[in-house]
C-alpha cells in the first residue's frame, strides 16, 4: 500500500502540499521547533538514564561495604 511513498516524485508532491498549507514563512519556524523538541527529548532520555546508572553503582558499592563489614 505504501510501497512507492518514498519515491522522489511523491516526496516532491508532499513537500509542495505542505508548502501550500503552511506557507513559506511558517516552515522554518516549524522546523526549528521540531528540532528543539527532538533535542529536548534526547536530553531528557539521557538525564533519565544517568541517575539509574548511579543508583545501580551505589547499590553495588553499598552491598560490597556490607559484605566487608560482615567478614571482619
Amino acid at each position: 500500500m505504501f510501497a512507492g511513498l518514498g519515491s522522489p516524485t511523491h516526496l516532491l508532491i508532499l513537500l509542495l502540499i505542505i508548502l501550500l498549507v503552511f506557507g513559506a514563512k511558517r516552515l522554518p519556524e516549524m522546523g526549528r521547533s521540531l528540532g528543539q523538541g527532538i533535542k529536548e527529548l534526547k536530553e531528557g532520555l539521557n538525564s533519565r538514564e544517568a541517575p539509574e546508572e548511579e543508583q545501580h553503582s551505589n547499590a553495588v558499592e553499598g552491598a560490597e561495604e556490607e559484605r566487608a563489614k560482615t567478614q571482619i
